[in-house]
Order: C-alpha cells, then sequence, then structure tokens
C-alpha cells in the first residue's frame, strides 16, 4: 500500500513537472511601461486549454483567458493615469510576479545606424555624441525605462525577441540609441510622465529588412527586392565554391603576391540586409505591446533606389500600423546631407510626409557632416522629433513643430514665388539665400537670386526669362541657411517632377 502511495505521489509529480509553464515574452517583465489610460495587451503561453488569471496592480483589476490550442494566450486590461511603480500577477499552473511597473507613454524606436547610435563612446562608428561624457553621467532619470531588442535575423516571424528593461541610469544610457533617449529626455522634461522606449534598430540596413515578405509581394514596385532576394539565395551555393577554391588558390600562392585575401561571402538567408529578416526577428514578437507612437531614423540604404523608396516608406508605415491595429503617429528624421545621399531620397521622405497621415518629418540639414554618414549632434534630431509629439499628442498647442515645407509655387514674369507651410518668421542669416536654382523649359539650371519676402520667398535668374522649375538644395551635400522662427531648417525640395535620376532603379 505504502509503494502505491509513493507511486501515486511520483507520479503526480512528473504530470505537474510536464505541464508547461505560464511564460511571458522579454517585453513584458520587470521595469517595464504600459501605455497609460488605455486597453494594453498582454500575452504569453502556457499549456492548451489552460487557465490564466491576470491581476494588475493599479487598480486590483482580475482577467481570465484559457489558452488556445496552440498554447497562445492574450488579454487586454484597462490602464489608469500615469504613475507607479505597481505589480502585475500572472498564475496558471506557475505564478510570475512582474514588479516596478510603470504607467506612461510607450514608443517604439527603429531604422538604421543614425537610430542606433549610442549616446557614449563604442566600437568603430560608434563615435559617441558631443559631449558624450557630461550627457551620459547626466542620464539619471528613474522614470525613464529603456528596452533594447538584442539584434537577430529570422527567415520566418519569431515569438519572441532578447532584451529587458531597465531604468535610464549612465550605465544603461550609454550603449542606448542617443535619439531614443533626447526623445524620451525632452517628453519627460515637458510633461512629468514616464516613458518607456523599445529600441529596434541595425546600422547598414535597408527598409525592406523591415517589412514582412507579404508587403513585398503585394506590389510590383517591390517585387524587385524579393526577385533579387531569391536569385541571390539560388546562386549563394555556388558563390561559396568559388570563394572556397579562390582561398584555397590565394593560401597556395607565393606569399609576396599582392593579391588580397579573397573576401568571404555574406549567406542572403543570414544577412540583416536582406529583405524581411529583420521584420521577422526585430518587430513581429514586439506585436501586439500597446504603444503610442514610432519614431524611425533611416533611408541611407535606400538613397541608390530613393524613387522605390516612395512606394517602400509608406508601405512599412502602413503594414506596421495594420500589425497593430492602430494608426500610429509615425514621426521619422529626413537624412541628414552627405556626399554620398543622393537628394532623391530626401525628396521621398517628403513626399511620404505630404501622402500618409499621422506623420511628421524632422529636417537636419543643419546639422549634417560632408563626410561623415552620423552626425554627433543628436541631440537636436531627438528634441525635433519630441516637438512632433509634444504639438500632437500632448496638447502643445504654441509649439513650432516643423520647420518650413515647400507648399506651390507661381510663375510671375521672370520670377518663381514660392509658398511653404510652417513659414511663419521666414528667415536666414545670409543677406543672399543661397542653395537656389532656376531652369526654364529646357531644363538647364543655373544658380538663382533668392529674397523672402513675408511669409514666401521670390526667385529668379536674369538667365532664365521664363522660369519653370526651382530647386533648393538639390545635391548630395549642402547647408542652406532658410529658417522659421522657431530655428527649425527648412527641407530640400524642387518644384518640378522631372524624371530623377533613380526612377526605374529596384
Amino acid at each position: 500500500m505504502k509503494k502505491q502511495v509513493s507511486f501515486l505521489i511520483v507520479l503526480l509529480l512528473l504530470l505537474q513537472q510536464l505541464q508547461a509553464n505560464v511564460k511571458l515574452p522579454a517585453v513584458i517583465a520587470d521595469n517595464m511601461v504600459l501605455q497609460q489610460q488605455t486597453t494594453v495587451a498582454l500575452w504569453g503561453w502556457a499549456d492548451p486549454g489552460e487557465e490564466i488569471q491576470v491581476t494588475a496592480g493599479w487598480n486590483n483589476q482580475v482577467a481570465k483567458v484559457t489558452a488556445n490550442a496552440n498554447g497562445n494566450w492574450l488579454v487586454r486590461m484597462n490602464t489608469i493615469k500615469a504613475g507607479g511603480p505597481y505589480t502585475l500577477e500572472f498564475k496558471g499552473h506557475n505564478s510570475i510576479r512582474v514588479s516596478n511597473v510603470l504607467l506612461g507613454e510607450v514608443w517604439l524606436c527603429s531604422g538604421q545606424s543614425n537610430m542606433e547610435f549610442p549616446l557614449a563612446k563604442g566600437q568603430g562608428w560608434r563615435t559617441g555624441i558631443n559631449d558624450y561624457e557630461k550627457e551620459t553621467a547626466a542620464a539619471n532619470y528613474p522614470e525613464m525605462r529603456l528596452f533594447t531588442v538584442k539584434q537577430a535575423v529570422s527567415g520566418e516571424p519569431l515569438k519572441n525577441v532578447e532584451g529587458s528593461w531597465g531604468a535610464c541610469t549612465p550605465g544603461t544610457a550609454a550603449g542606448f540609441s542617443a535619439v531614443a533617449y533626447f526623445f524620451a529626455r525632452k517628453l519627460i522634461q515637458e510633461t512629468g510622465i514616464p516613458v518607456g522606449m523599445i529600441h529596434s534598430s541595425w546600422g547598414g540596413t535597408p527598409a525592406e529588412s523591415w517589412v514582412s515578405r507579404e508587403v513585398l509581394e503585394s506590389n510590383e514596385i517591390l517585387q524587385p527586392v524579393l526577385t533579387r532576394y531569391d536569385n541571390a539565395v539560388t546562386a549563394y551555393p555556388e558563390v561559396q565554391k568559388k570563394y572556397a577554391a579562390d582561398l584555397d588558390a590565394w593560401k597556395k600562392a607565393p606569399k609576396d603576391t599582392a593579391k588580397p585575401e579573397p573576401k568571404k561571402p555574406v549567406d542572403p538567408m543570414k544577412d540583416s540586409k536582406s529583405p524581411t529578416k529583420l521584420y521577422n526577428a526585430m518587430i513581429h514578437p514586439l506585436v501586439p505591446y500597446t504603444l503610442k507612437g514610432v519614431i524611425w531614423y533611416q533611408g541611407e540604404s535606400n538613397s541608390a533606389r530613393a524613387y522605390q523608396y516612395r512606394t517602400l516608406f509608406p508601405a512599412l508605415i502602413n503594414s506596421w500600423r495594420k500589425e497593430w491595429q492602430a494608426s500610429l503617429p509615425f514621426y521619422f528624421v529626413q537624412i541628414a546631407t552627405h556626399y554620398k545621399q543622393h537628394p532623391e531620397i530626401r525628396e521621398a521622405q517628403l513626399m511620404t510626409y505630404r501622402s500618409v497621415p499621422n506623420t511628421g518629418i524632422v529636417v537636419i540639414t543643419d546639422l549634417g557632416d560632408s563626410t561623415d554618414i552620423h552626425p554627433r549632434n543628436k541631440q537636436p534630431v531627438g528634441e525635433r522629433l519630441a516637438r512632433w509629439a509634444l504639438a500632437k499628442q500632448y496638447g502643445r498647442k504654441d509649439l513650432v513643430y516643423s520647420g518650413p515645407l515647400y507648399k506651390s509655387a507661381e510663375q510671375k514674369g521672370n520670377k518663381m514665388i514660392l509658398a511653404f507651410d510652417h513659414a511663419e518668421g521666414l528667415n536666414s542669416p545670409e543677406a543672399l539665400l543661397g542653395e537656389f536654382v532656376i531652369a526654364g523649359t529646357d531644363k538647364k539650371f543655373v544658380k538663382a537670386n533668392a529674397k523672402i519676402v513675408g511669409n514666401t520667398i521670390e526667385v529668379w535668374s536674369d538667365e532664365v526669362i521664363k522660369p519653370a522649375a526651382v530647386r533648393f538644395a538639390w545635391k548630395p551635400f549642402s547647408r542652406p541657411a532658410l529658417f522659421n522662427k522657431a530655428g527649425l531648417p527648412a527641407s530640400p525640395f524642387r518644384t518640378d517632377d522631372w524624371p530623377g535620376e533613380t526612377e526605374g532603379k529596384y
């Protein structure tokens, strides 16, 4: 009898061990920030059919849910106004207590290296922002919480990411996105509300890495991206064989040979620059974490295909909104002028702002570096992004949030009269406005004279009797001096729609 009882006890213990514990995604963890005054998504995994009870510490709200046949579960809970810290309790076969939770504002920040660029000095191109020692030492904001998604590549959408939440200290801020840090700091300084920043970026990556395969398949302008990738995957075995042969020959060659060692090819299926790979590994697993909005800094890697970016960038924004089932505010940085960056990429970004609702564009022509694609002055970038959020999401009606943006042109005699949005107090420190060129119907541009008249600009040249088009700062690098009363710079633009150099480059 005793042996039977002992056997039953052992059996019960084994059955309990076979039961899957309730598990949470990495982004639902200690020190997190949940979006205030809304309904937030909380989710995880358990045994199929297992009942999970979730208790919210801010109002003792209790929600119950049963895991589906695949072991997935999700609840939505109401949050109150900003505050904390609070706890969350998750109970199934096991219990998980999530502590030090704040209610506040949650923003996702993403893009390539200028978003990844950290506050403090790191390796390689991570040279640190201006005055990084001083700024890092001062980065002590317990009400700012930081989460960095570990960089990863995947051929299929993943369920989870690697990362952890931490309060903002000099130690946690040092390696965090400088742009995202300054954005969050400005929001906290202006609103007094806790801010959580989820950082998911990777240097050198094109926008197509950050969207799903379905998005690329559904548009004929974007399909060549997949065709090029699929061809690279097919060709890779032969590329590997050739590399192995070339490497063997190089090793056997006399040591005084001038030939460099062959470069090892990158497997396109493991390449961060390949389409969809970062969406699968670094964006999809974050859905449906409830966000206030998105900030984005990317475009350098799509500069040579700027015409395609007119389609790709809006497709990315709209697909992310579809994923989150929300019209998320999407504020982005127009990339800085640089000797390798075609002006058409900045035009594509400006066109995205004009065509996609609930977006905002930050112009940084005054911050660019002709030879360094990573301008170190990141504080104004983050703060200009915050201006959009403060004006549009946080009720700052008095705040100027954009520099002058070209609106329309009218020909009058030998002059073109240009009108702008956000042009109150149009000004320039230069006596004669530079960076303007003008052309007639022959499309031959010449240097133009330009004069501010109220909130408009008159542009002309004695060489052009009947002007047809004007362009402003239309070259890879320029530092135009045209601002509004808030000191925010004007975006480069052109009044014509003549075929550009990147049209047809897919």
